[in-house]
């Protein structure tokens, strides 16, 4: 498989160029040449295959020779090592727990499956890499983990200030080690553009060899297509019709992934990209106009993004045809007070706790299902409700106990760097640090 830059379609690399280099030139992002499709008689008998099968059927034309079947294998296994279970709200809609790794965020299946392939790249060479990343939350914990302590590779995240939930701050700032956080005194989109201008400057990468490890990379954004199989897998135990897939969405890989993996052959009626007051998809849906703002703080945080990089991609895979990408593809923007009502709600009548992200999502589905009362889907639940304590306990009026593997990580210190939103504060960091 090789994957052509968006920006400048004559840059084309093999995967493993792809996962180290990070983007191409001018900042573009790398895609697919081609989409393998899956086998039909795969899609309509998921059930006959395990977890770890699926995943690597997914995953193996994307890597291609690059890494070798059995330890791809491996890498898949040690991904989804976890529980992906769909669970049943009610009679029309079902949440699809994405919560239940190591930092308890769906971010945890792309960042190790990255890790483990770039730990697989580096190991006989004698190379340093540093994985420059921007977070908006929970990108931020579950890179610290997936490359925590891994050889050659140094991570440094940049966060917004005060627009971290305290665990979410905590995962990432609490390791040490291979792991820098810089707290950022802006908006995630100031952390995204830091990490954009880095990229471009030839003095930082002429002295430290960058990559990135947001959804921009393409070992993050493609292993996300095998929760989208593992659903219709539960999916087609408990439904007949085709589901209707709602996906929070801030920067767009997730929403890609899903529906790169629809165009592969998955099973879908329908996609929603549930967003915040951050609403600029839901009015390019509306009005065919990509308008970049400014971004809202809400409390689903990990969505708030004024400018979703992802969305390029979403824009190739349609071949730019907006006709097609609105009839598959709906939009809402849901704002703070509805994102609590919907959680006090749900835990009200079905016993359900969400925290805002998967909210926001539901609030949106159960929109689209009275329109069209004749359909069924789920949601993405991205992240575990205790990282959201303060929205959720305010709006179930219970709290919410901590999981014990989060208990040691708490007590851990915050080691943070605090840094102003302009690149000669990062560059002084990155070359100091690279000493």
């Amino acid at each position: 498989m090789k994957y052509y830059n968006l920006k400048d379609k004559n840059e084309v690399v093999d995967f493993k160029t792809a996962t180290i280099k990070g983007q191409g030139k001018e900042k573009g992002l790398f895609y697919p040449q081609f989409l393998p499709q899956f086998d039909n008689d795969f899609i309509e008998n998921l059930n006959q295959y395990s977890n770890e099968e699926i995943a690597f059927l997914c995953m193996k034309d994307f890597v291609g020779e690059e890494i070798p079947s059995e330890i791809l294998k491996d890498i898949v296994s040690e991904t989804i090592n976890f529980e992906i279970p769909l669970k049943k709200i009610n009679e029309n809609i079902y949440s699809l727990e994405l919560f239940h790794g190591p930092t308890l965020a769906f971010k945890d299946i792309g960042a190790k499956f990255m890790s483990q392939c770039l730990s697989y790249f580096l190991k006989d060479k004698n190379k340093k890499v540093t994985v420059l990343v921007a977070t908006s939350g929970d990108t931020g914990g579950a890179v610290a983990n997936g490359f925590y302590d891994v050889e050659n590779i140094n991570v440094v995240i940049l966060y917004p200030k005060n627009r971290v939930s305290s665990i979410q701050e905590k995962q990432l700032t609490a390791l040490g080690k291979n792991i820098s956080a810089l707290e950022v005194d802006g908006s995630f989109d100031d952390c995204q553009q830091l990490v954009k201008q880095a990229f471009s400057d030839k003095e930082i990468n002429s002295k430290i060899f960058l990559t990135s490890a947001n959804s921009i990379n393409v070992a993050r954004w493609l292993p996300q297509q095998i929760y989208y199989l593992l659903a219709l897998k539960q999916w087609q135990k408990l439904e007949s019709q085709k589901p209707i897939i709602c996906v929070p969405s801030g920067n767009f890989g997730n929403i890609c992934a899903g529906l790169l993996a629809h165009f592969r052959g998955l099973s879908a009626e329908h996609f929603i990209a549930a967003c915040n007051e951050n609403d600029v998809i839901p009015n390019y849906l509306k009005n065919e106009k990509f308008e970049v703002k400014d971004t809202v703080a809400t409390l689903s945080n990990a969505m708030d993004v004024g400018s979703p990089s992802n969305f390029v991609r979403i824009l190739e895979l349609f071949e730019n045809q907006f006709n097609e990408l609105k009839n598959k593809i709906s939009g809402y923007s849901i704002n703070d007070k509805e994102t609590l009502q919907t959680i006090t709600k749900v835990y009200e009548k079905y016993g359900y706790v969400l925290e805002p992200h998967s909210a926001v999502a539901y609030f949106a589905l159960e929109k689209y299902l009275k329109d069209n009362p004749e359909k069924k889907g789920f949601i993405l639940s991205t992240a575990h409700p205790v990282k959201f304590p303060d929205a959720v306990e305010k709006a179930i009026n219970l709290k919410i106990k901590l999981p014990e593997t989060l208990d040691e990580l708490m007590k851990k210190d915050k080691k943070s760097t605090e840094i102003k939103p302009y690149l000669k504060e990062l560059k002084r960091f990155l070359l100091n640090q690279n000493k």
